[in-house]
């Protein structure tokens, strides 16, 4: 007499790594190769063309010499670099600081997060336009109570020391919230235990934020550097809105460049300057990325 042996149904191994079919990646997909893949590669071939709407001609690096021989070029090259340095940097201080600030035991919390989140879901050229009025140099509210006080108020847009620095200073209140929530998130996810022990210690604030936070929130100021000097480098709207480059050219950036070559109808040249920008971001933020990266590890 024989006797089976019952076994189980064998199971199917999954790789763990993929949780579900590949064909639900498929919709985005689609969506980034449409708005994303395709124009990228698009762009970089109409940057080796002449060309309009009745056709174009492949004229090789052409619009990259004529690019690099406008002569406002490196104005707006550094301008570029001090907007994303100047906007990145008060971010990240004033992100810190509000969010330890936001953390802490205090009245109103959710109420004042909420005050310093709302800039950020504004529209950027709704932001640009409220503040060209009130930065106006004679019926502006800023330079008014400035007046009241005794104080004469400068021409905030006018002034060609001052553009680029009202225009960043604009940018960092709008999106200074987002950099605050960021900090918020990392402060709320440290383990109280650590708070506890510094408190057993007899740490005052200012070391408890030297000696715990700081430290601990390394991953959040890696991601806000990131984002914000991304974000700097890139920027448009708000300046387009706020001066359109000027006075004269002294608040142009790389962009603004681009998009006057693109208004005096010369699409190749601007694809170019397009080419040029991404480049010069991914030049200055892989080798950054990659450093923060290492020193997130290493911590």
């Amino acid at each position: 007499m024989t006797t089976t042996v019952l076994r189980p149904p064998r199971t199917r191994r999954r790789d763990p790594r993929s949780h579900y079919p590949m064909w639900f990646y498929l919709p985005a997909a689609a969506v980034y190769g449409t708005l994303f893949v395709v124009p990228t590669v698009a762009s970089f071939y109409f940057a080796f063309t002449r060309w309009s709407i009745a056709g174009s001609e492949f004229i090789g690096l052409e619009n990259f010499v004529l690019f690099f021989q406008e002569p406002y070029l490196l104005r707006g090259l550094i301008n570029t670099v001090v907007y994303g340095a100047l906007t990145s940097g008060l971010k990240v201080v004033l992100g810190l600081l509000l969010g330890v600030y936001l953390t802490s035991q205090i009245i109103a919390r959710s109420y004042l997060r909420s005050v310093v989140f709302f800039p950020v879901l504004v529209s950027t050229v709704g932001v640009g336009v409220t503040f060209s009025v009130l930065m106006d140099p004679a019926e502006g509210l800023i330079n008014r109570v400035l007046e009241v006080l005794g104080v004469a108020g400068p021409g905030w847009l006018t002034d060609p020391s001052l553009a680029l620095v009202s225009v960043a200073l604009v940018d960092v209140w709008k999106g200074v919230g987002l950099a605050t929530l960021i900090y918020i998130a990392g402060i709320v996810a440290i383990p109280q235990e650590y708070f506890e022990a510094a408190r057993v210690d007899g740490a005052t604030r200012v070391q408890n934020l030297r000696y715990v936070i700081l430290p601990l929130l390394w991953p959040a100021t890696s991601t806000v550097i990131i984002l914000s000097l991304i974000g700097g480098l890139r920027s448009f709207d708000l300046i387009w809105t706020m001066t359109r480059g000027g006075p004269g050219f002294t608040s142009d950036v790389i962009a603004s460049v681009i998009f006057k070559q693109y208004q005096a109808g010369f699409w190749g040249l601007s694809a170019a300057g397009n080419v040029v920008l991404f480049l010069l971001v991914s030049a200055l933020m892989v080798p950054l990325y990659w450093g923060l990266s290492r020193r997130e590890v290493e911590r």
